[in-house]
């Protein structure tokens, strides 16, 4: 009991119960694991079970007495700015309840090293399917125009709809996974920071992944919600190029995807930059429009950027339209009622306009109005 005690004050427990006394009723409770249920669920961290590995620890697949799969996040051992990130972690996913979000379910702090419980998601990360040969073949454009309006939506959600702002501040496809119905759900909140709500700019150690670096924050450490903005811009381009951030392999002026893609786009060279597969399902007037909006994301100066919020609206606005063709206009309503006017746990959008209309034209207007709206800064 001594050594777990010692344990849970040494892996950042008090500053935790402290935290949560300050967040008071805006938290919502994570279930407290013991060790012994956790060395249980994982058959005492057995190398079979590991999910995956990083910088930060290792990730394994565990399951719960009542067979629930869960991913178990064991920290490294005895770095203390690790445990500082797994404490705030907890602090921010505790704060976020949106079903593109990979779900906190607990922790544990009584091992040698902290523990985070998160619900399991089934099919790998984004960037597995963009950079597999086999499974790339699979994510059809349609996929992945979803997987980015959900992504964007997450993040707009975090942006400006969460009781303080939450900047991801590790962007990339490594960070996001996929369900079985390619649900996107954004992961890996360890380098996440609470925007103070009295200031639009933080100070910060600069801390991201090389390749998907919001370069204005790399020069000034100036942390604000257009650095996930940009990290987002490049996510968008790899899921159109399917190439990755940074590719060493290529001549030194191509290697680093973002400038590689803004000066395709710039030379009118788009369509010999894209996946072959995605050009040849014929939506060259869409992959052109997220392009653009990919485009806007990479800008150098942030206030050049557009918000979450926008680059989300857009993105659904193209989902939309993608499922329901300009002449099938009355099966929309329904579905842009629910994508529309989410319930509280998901991102909402409100454009302001009347969902009851059954004609193309009142389609044709709905649609100019979700894209007006963008351009008009709503």
């Amino acid at each position: 009991m001594k050594l777990k005690e010692k344990f849970f004050q040494q892996n950042g427990g008090l500053l935790l119960q402290q935290q949560l006394s300050n967040k008071k009723g805006s938290i919502e409770a994570a279930k407290i694991f013991s060790a012994e249920q956790l060395k249980k669920a994982t058959n005492n961290y057995d190398e079979s079970r590991v999910l995956g590995q990083g910088g930060y620890g290792t990730v394994y697949r565990g399951v719960l007495p009542n067979n629930k799969v869960v991913a178990i996040k064991k920290s490294k051992i005895g770095d203390q700015s690790q445990v500082e990130q797994f404490i705030n972690e907890i602090i921010v996913l505790t704060q976020i309840i949106h079903k593109n979000v990979v779900k906190l379910l607990g922790c544990c702090l009584e091992t040698e090293v902290p523990l985070l419980v998160y619900e399991f998601v089934t099919n790998g990360t984004l960037s597995h399917h963009i950079h597999d040969k086999d499974l790339c073949i699979v994510l059809s454009w349609e996929k992945r125009l979803k997987i980015a309006a959900e992504t964007a939506g997450a993040l707009a959600y975090m942006h400006s709809e969460t009781f303080v702002p939450i900047i991801h501040r590790d962007i990339k496809t490594a960070n996001i996974l996929l369900d079985d119905n390619f649900t996107a759900k954004v992961a890996d909140f360890g380098a996440s920071r609470l925007a103070p709500l009295d200031q639009t700019q933080l100070t910060t150690l600069v801390q991201g992944t090389f390749g998907y670096l919001d370069p204005e924050y790399l020069h000034t450490s100036q942390l604000t919600e257009k650095s996930d903005v940009y990290s987002f811009g490049v996510v968008m381009a790899e899921l159109l190029t399917g190439r990755m951030a940074v590719s060493f392999h290529m001549p030194e002026s191509d290697r680093n995807l973002a400038m590689y893609f803004n000066c395709a786009v710039k030379e009118d060279r788009l369509l010999q930059i894209l996946e072959d597969h995605i050009v040849n399902e014929g939506n060259i007037e869409q992959l052109k429009e997220v392009a653009k909006l990919a485009q806007r994301c990479l800008k150098v100066r942030g206030k050049d950027r557009p918000s979450m919020k926008e680059v989300a609206m857009e993105l659904q606005g193209l989902v939309i339209m993608r499922k329901h063709p300009w002449g099938n206009a009355n099966v929309y309503t329904e579905e842009t009622e629910c994508l529309l006017n989410a319930p509280i746990q998901s991102f909402s959008i409100d454009v302001g306009i009347s969902c009851s209309t059954s004609t193309t034209a009142g389609y044709d207007s709905m649609t100019n109005e979700v894209l007006n709206s963008l351009n008009n800064g709503r």
